[in-house]
């Protein structure tokens, strides 16, 4: 069975640093590093790090690139990002991270991954996202945080 592709936004890098989230985000990554997931990393969460940490930067340089499939930001999802919006899922402010749900759900994520429960891992935006994901001819994304990874088992 191939390996699950998992795209991680911005926040779950961050979240390897915060005192907060730490104890959960480190062990993803170590399965990550064990080549247990395909990450999928965005042109768009690659901008939105540009200006973090060194250590962050480091982190992101370090994930090994036979197991990392690099995506860039198409009309196709820009489209769907706008979708979100105008359907209500999500304010206008939070424009990046429907780009980040759309990247996911065009490029086939098994989980788009996040710390943000505000806009991303949230039930009632879950929901929305998926009724817009289904009315244009995808497939419902799952959406985690990386908390409920510590149970999950990637069957290969």
């Amino acid at each position: 069975m191939p390996r699950q592709r998992l795209y991680l936004d911005t926040s779950v890098f961050g979240g390897y640093f915060d005192e907060e989230f730490a104890n959960h985000t480190k062990p993803l990554f170590e399965r990550v590093n064990d080549g247990e997931f395909i990450i999928l990393f965005s042109t768009l969460t690659q901008e939105e790090l540009a200006p973090a940490p060194s250590y962050i930067q480091e982190l992101v340089i370090a994930l090994r690139t036979e197991w990392v499939e690099f995506l860039s930001v198409s009309e196709e999802a820009i489209d769907l990002a706008n979708a979100y919006i105008a359907e209500k899922v999500v304010g206008k402010t939070s424009y990046a991270d429907c780009l980040h749900i759309a990247l996911s759900t065009i490029h086939h994520a098994d989980f788009l991954v996040s710390w943000n429960f505000k806009h991303i891992v949230n039930m009632q935006r879950i929901r929305g996202y998926n009724s817009i994901n289904i009315k244009n001819g995808y497939k419902e994304l799952e959406i985690r945080s990386p908390r409920e990874f510590e149970y999950y088992e990637n069957e290969e």
